[in-house]
């Protein structure tokens, strides 16, 4: 297949969206497909142009996959309007070159939300070159912009954004997302059920699993086998209620045997770090490179996972995936019934966002009781292997996307 990828993330972020974007693509010339991406520099999830790319120019880079960079402006604080600024720069820089790709005549062309504002130009080029249309969503960006409080929540503007969204979803032939409870939002904003498709977000079980002994880290770091580490390692954004670990980790200051690692980067960081800022039982470290993260996430005795109750199933946590293929238990907090406590039941404790009783509770009872940090631990990699492996993900993957090309040569023949 000749395939056109167009998002705004992509490799090598190492983070979230990006990341799944990249290794897509990759694997899919790894099969033999022609695979082309219209995408920004990176940026994510630091907010900044990385220092060997130009935020201002557009760039072509050749190799297993093409990658065609397109300028934006890229806010040093995200707020509502900036992030749509920078949305609709990307969309107006990336359309004539999504457009230009029509003469190669893909037989597939896939946008990837965030954002949305993609999908004009990845329509019109299908359209163009008579191709199969596929929009893979990794976060409902229009629900979250309104419910979080980017953009005000109620009002003319969220009715036109919503109304946009919906006559956007209808026009793609396949529309894919990461989550059950993701996928079950897909038929309210008018997709049918027989035009969707799971596709969740993998990791490589075999470059992230469990390790024996102490992470190079941990050693590093000094932190014997009897302390036990809650660590949380990702974006640092404004959406993953990210204020409650400063709360937590006071509220065990007194206790000796625990210790919190923080890492990452995003817009929430330099507050996080003033808020902890004197706490000896925290250590913040920057984002890690990919060839350390299984060493990082092995340092973790309890993976922490703070998410926003106004966030549930909007957007499923990418980290998640990680933590689980490293056989640690997980502490989310998530409300009963969505897809991460789902996903937890036996791999991890899910408490109620907000309640902050409930969440010292969950990491004290984890840290008194070892055998069941193990057995938490063994399940959650089980489930990993079993429902998340990179290789059976996307032939999965591949599959779908087969057929929606056969779909789409058949009914241009009719």
């Amino acid at each position: 297949m000749r395939i056109l990828l167009h998002g705004i993330n992509y490799s090598p972020e190492l983070t979230g969206v990006g990341k799944y974007s990249g290794e897509m693509a990759e694997w899919l010339a790894g099969r033999g497909h022609a695979v082309t991406v219209v995408t920004a520099p990176p940026y994510y999830p630091a907010w900044r142009v990385h220092n060997d790319y130009s935020a201002w120019t557009y760039k072509t880079e050749q190799g297993p996959v093409r990658v065609h960079r397109c300028p934006l402006y890229v806010p040093q604080k995200p707020s509502g309007i900036r992030r749509v600024i920078h949305l609709a720069s990307f969309m107006l820089t990336s359309f004539p070159v999504m457009l230009w790709q029509a003469h190669l005549r893909p037989d597939l062309v896939v946008v990837i939300e965030p954002t949305l504002m993609s999908a004009t130009a990845g329509l019109s080029t299908a359209r163009l070159a008579d191709s199969a249309t596929w929009l893979h969503i990794q976060d409902f960006e229009v629900d979250a912009a309104f419910d979080l409080g980017l953009l005000p929540r109620e009002g003319w503007m969220r009715k036109l954004a919503e109304w946009l969204e919906r006559l956007v979803m209808r026009r793609f032939q396949r529309v894919s997302t990461i989550s059950e409870k993701m996928m079950e939002r897909l038929p309210e904003k008018g997709v049918a059920r027989n035009r969707t498709v799971l596709f969740p977000n993998w990791v490589d079980t075999a470059a992230i699993a469990p390790m024996e002994g102490a992470s190079a880290l941990r050693r590093q770091l000094g932190l014997g086998p009897e302390r036990v580490v809650l660590l949380y390692a990702g974006n640092m954004g404004m959406k993953q209620g990210l204020e409650v670990l400063p709360v937590l980790a006071r509220e065990c200051a007194a206790d000796p045997r625990m210790h919190f690692i923080f890492c990452g980067e995003g817009a929430f960081q330099t507050e996080l770090s003033t808020m902890v800022n004197g706490s000896e039982n925290v250590t913040m470290l920057p984002l890690q490179p990919f060839d350390h993260l299984n060493d990082l996430l092995n340092t973790a005795d309890i993976h922490l996972l703070p998410q926003r109750s106004d966030a549930a199933d909007l957007v499923m946590p990418s980290k998640l995936t990680g933590m689980l293929a490293s056989g640690r238990p997980v502490v989310a907090t998530a409300a009963h019934g969505t897809q991460v406590d789902k996903v937890l039941q036996g791999c991890g404790m899910a408490v109620e966002p907000g309640n902050q009783a409930a969440l010292f509770s969950a990491v004290h009872q984890l840290a008194d009781a070892p055998e069941m940090r193990r057995a938490m631990g063994q399940a959650a990699r089980a489930y990993a292997v079993e429902n998340l492996g990179r290789e059976r993900v996307l032939e999965k993957f591949e599959h779908e996307l087969l057929a929606a090309v056969a779909e789409r040569m058949a009914r241009s023949q009719r």
